[in-house]
């Protein structure tokens, strides 16, 4: 079983739609969205839901109002400014906490003399597993304003690991989010190889070498490919010749093509439909596929 974890070092350079290209072409591979801040993999695969799944992590305060005597302790106590006080002229101050404010550290549960706060588990969003007409895929959810994303980003991963074993899954695609965090780190420790997908910018450079390091530091063996490389052939060059210096792969480039937006509004993976960039992505997959092979065996 190999773990090809797609990535960049910023937003829009052409990753998920890569990824949903490598998902046709692995034949029936187990598929990971990975990017749970903002998933949009769903978009061109069209999931099938089967499994909901409720993901909790961490802990929010909750004033139980009828107990609350409004001494003021909790508000005294919170670093946070979570709690929140409504003045009534006939009842009296009510208290409560902003669960967007609240996090999660316990102080007010622990001093409040009435014992007047619940501390339940926050619920930060759900994690599915859904069919698609590429094979089975782990994708999630993150909620509004919650945290946590690289615990969510682990369990995806688990998750598609167990389907991949269980089925004997050849491959592990996986769409990882753009960055360096934390989400990004638990995307792709321990796997088999990441892609970074770049582009002949400045910044598409800058983001290159930030994620190179990462891969170096988790001694996971790195490949580039520069998409829309015709835009500028001289910042192409150089950007492979950093690749080359930092100990990477240099795989095919991938030329501007407007047929991608075809594509992503048809619901179609690029080499689904009759576009000029999609024998590039074919030779980037296949020079991905025997690289992987190596590695692991060797």
């Amino acid at each position: 079983m190999k773990e090809i974890v797609v990535i960049s070092g910023k937003g829009g350079t052409g990753k998920t739609s890569l990824t949903a290209s490598f998902a046709v072409l692995a034949e029936h591979p187990v598929i990971a969205d990975c990017d749970v801040d903002a998933a949009d993999l769903h978009l061109v695969l069209s999931p099938r839901i089967k499994e909901r799944h409720r993901f909790t992590s961490g802990h929010e305060a909750v004033i139980r109002r009828d107990d609350c005597t409004a001494c003021g302790t909790c508000l005294i106590n919170c670093r946070y400014d979570a709690v929140c006080v409504d003045p009534s002229p006939s009842d009296g101050d009510s208290y409560s906490i902003d669960p967007v404010s609240c996090e999660g550290c316990g102080v007010c549960v622990h001093f409040c003399p009435e014992k007047a706060i619940d501390f339940p588990e926050r619920l930060c969003g759900e994690w599915m597993i859904s069919g698609t007409r590429c094979g089975q895929m782990v994708h999630a959810r993150l909620g509004v304003a919650a945290e946590n994303s690289g615990k969510l980003v682990s369990t995806v991963r688990q998750q598609a690991r167990r389907i991949a074993e269980e089925g004997d899954h050849q491959f592990i695609i996986v769409d990882s989010p753009p960055g360096i965090g934390c989400p990004v780190i638990a995307s792709l420790t321990g796997s088999s190889s990441v892609l970074i997908v770049t582009e002949p910018t400045v910044s598409g450079e800058h983001d290159l070498e930030r994620v190179l390091s990462l891969a170096k530091h988790f001694a996971i063996p790195a490949s580039v490919c520069v998409n829309k490389w015709d835009l500028n052939a001289e910042m192409t060059e150089r950007i492979e010749d950093r690749a080359r210096a930092a100990d990477a792969r240099v795989l095919s480039r991938i030329r501007y093509d407007k047929s991608v937006t075809l594509a992503q509004l048809r619901e179609k993976a690029v080499v689904e439909i009759d576009a000029t960039s999609a024998g590039d992505i074919r030779r980037i997959w296949e020079e991905l596929a025997v690289q992987t092979e190596v590695t692991v065996d060797v």
